[in-house]
């Protein structure tokens, strides 16, 4: 699968995903990322990219003409991505639409934005506007790595172990269940006795209800949702 990110900086994606999980996919050739830097369809001897909105406000807003030019090019070289712009007015990006995404053969298109936005009219030139929560960051290339880690690990071959992803928090539409290691016991904290039992049923039992009243004490938004 195959992750194209329309972006001002570029240099942003390289250190990111050259190391874990996402490096050893890439190396592998399960999955491919590549930034294309927006400033070479800029305007004028300048290559401006923004410019002051209409109506007055603060900040600059971007011009559609470089962003519609990228996309462009972007779809010439690689027809049939799912186009994304990444914006605090988009859906909020959960696991559900991780997988949808991770279906989305050959791959995605990931516009991230800067400065205080976007031209409304780019938001026809995309299949889809996402939104990472309801909290400001100064641009869209963080939530568009949160974007690609999140697709990339859904990719048949990129998890060493593909079971992990069912019992991963959100998966079944909880918060996973508390996890325990060695030493049995730390700083007086014992792990539950009935994790040592080896009865497997009763584990998977505890940790149904554990997620469960977790996910009831943290996040009952959740619950909610799966009883709707």
């Amino acid at each position: 699968m195959e992750f194209h990110v329309i972006t001002l900086f570029p240099e942003m994606f390289e250190s990111p995903f050259r190391g874990g999980m996402i490096g050893r996919a890439i190396e592998q050739g399960l999955i491919a990322i590549k930034a294309h830097p927006l400033r070479e369809h800029g305007l004028g001897n300048y290559r401006q990219v923004d410019d002051a909105p209409y109506g007055g406000g603060s900040g600059m807003v971007m011009r559609p003409e470089p962003i519609a030019a990228a996309i462009d090019a972007v779809n010439a070289e690689r027809p049939g991505l799912w186009r994304i712009l990444m914006t605090p007015q988009g859906e909020v990006f959960d696991n559900s639409m991780a997988r949808d995404l991770a279906r989305r053969a050959p791959g995605l298109m990931i516009v991230a934005g800067r400065y205080e936005g976007i031209d409304e009219r780019v938001r026809s030139l995309v299949d889809q506007e996402i939104s990472i929560g309801d909290y400001v960051l100064s641009g869209g290339e963080i939530p568009a790595m949160a974007v690609i880690e999140a697709v990339a690990r859904l990719i048949p071959g990129v998890l060493g172990n593909p079971e992990s992803l069912e019992e991963e928090s959100f998966a079944a539409g909880t918060l996973e269940y508390p996890q325990y290691t060695r030493p049995e016991e730390f700083r007086g904290m014992k792990v539950p006795e009935i994790l040592l039992s080896g009865d497997h049923g009763k584990i998977r039992a505890w940790r149904e209800a554990e997620a469960k009243r977790r996910t009831a004490r943290r996040r009952p938004d959740l619950l909610e949702r799966r009883k709707f």
